[in-house]
């Protein structure tokens, strides 16, 4: 909003994602891909439109409602890891399941089953500053699985990451697509991450283009409007 003026980022877009899908939204700074990766993962909520994410109308849910949805279905993983720094490995991966019935010893099985799946099991007991930004990267990543989401949404995974991490950041997340099945809409600048995804999608000042599919794309979106 500029004053009193409304300003649309999104308007008249449409979009549909298969279970399953690996997709990366590219674009300039202020594009909108941006916004509409907080849309699909309720963390922004949109003024009008539906969103629809495993047959769940998320934009008629009461806040409340929202809150469980996004903790049981969404994964986030962030350019900035957003770990705590005064947690270990193991206890940022625990925070998602602190609010849930599990108990302790429960949720800690299920942080060691993440970080196992990040190859990070043995540090465990490690805290951030311990740790290389692209094993941070893999803490976050663990994070946003030990809830066993529906979806995961990635900002930008390896903007702050060396060459080197960030193609082993790529590589994990698409083991998480191909072997544990989870649905990822990352946005990226990259254009090397972005050939990892299916498809890919370009955005044009809250326009998207037509798909692009990839060397290892497997399937097609619906048509835009």
């Amino acid at each position: 909003m500029r004053g009193s003026e409304k300003i649309p980022v999104l308007e008249g877009l449409s979009l549909s994602v298969e279970q399953g899908e690996f997709l990366a939204l590219m674009g300039p700074s202020g594009s909108g891909k941006s916004t509409l990766l907080n849309l699909i993962a309720a963390i922004d909520t949109a003024e009008t439109g539906t969103i629809r994410v495993g047959g769940v109308d998320i934009t008629a849910l009461s806040d409340s409602e929202l809150s469980r949805w996004r903790a049981t279905h969404v994964g986030f993983i962030f350019q900035f890891y957003n770990l705590i720094p005064v947690l270990s490995a193991e206890e940022n991966v625990e925070l998602p399941l602190i609010l849930t019935n599990l108990s302790k010893r429960q949720r800690l099985e299920h942080a060691a089953s993440a970080l196992r799946v990040v190859n990070l099991l043995d540090r465990a007991q490690h805290y951030p500053s311990q740790l290389s930004g692209g094993q941070q990267q893999r803490v976050a990543i663990a994070r946003a699985i030990v809830t066993d989401p529906t979806i995961i949404v990635a900002d930008e995974p390896t903007g702050d990451l060396d060459r080197h991490s960030a193609k082993d950041i790529l590589e994990l997340m698409t083991t998480l697509n191909t072997q544990h099945g989870k649905t990822i809409i990352m946005v990226t600048h990259d254009p090397r991450a972005a050939e990892t995804a299916h498809i890919i999608r370009n955005f044009d000042k809250g326009v998207l283009t037509e798909s692009t599919i990839t060397q290892s794309g497997k399937h097609s979106c619906s048509s835009l409007s």
